[in-house]
């Protein structure tokens, strides 16, 4: 299903969407082609893509072809997805340690809709964190690497 997503290759495409996309959430997607959780986190993009494309702009970037994003943002479990607004790295509390990128599928589409709609009307009010509503069932766990450092 990532064939129907636009992909970036390089820390210049990347860099070039982070500034240009606008008065929209970017989202981008970080993990593989070939990754069965990645296509199926992808299959869920795709089909909401088009209902949000007043709020959102998605994209899929491979972690091996950008590696110096994979580091700054920590990407050790993919997918990993990543959410901008006007250039600003937006954070969400998903009762989690980590509120800087959502880990995993989505359990349904729904859950992703709500997600985006939260923080763009979070990011439209100036907030840089918002509280996820995603039912915490619904929410992946694992533990951070660097947990007991």
């Amino acid at each position: 299903m990532s064939f129907f997503l636009p992909k970036l290759t390089s820390k210049k495409d990347i860099d070039e969407v982070i500034k240009s996309v606008a008065e929209k959430v970017l989202v981008l997607r970080f993990g593989r082609d070939d990754d069965l959780v990645c296509l199926q986190l992808d299959e869920i993009l795709s089909k909401t893509a088009h209902d949000l494309s007043n709020m959102a702009s998605i994209y899929i970037v491979d972690v091996d072809k950008a590696p110096i994003y994979t580091r700054y943002f920590d990407i050790s479990y993919i997918p990993s997805t990543v959410f901008f607004f006007n250039g600003q790295h937006m954070k969400v509390d998903y009762g989690s340690p980590d509120h800087t990128k959502f880990v995993g599928s989505f359990k349904t589409k729904q859950d992703f809709i709500d997600l985006i709609e939260v923080i763009y009307r979070g990011a439209m009010r100036g907030k840089m964190i918002v509280q996820s509503p995603i039912d915490p069932q619904n929410v992946p766990k694992y533990d951070l690497l660097y947990h007991g450092i």
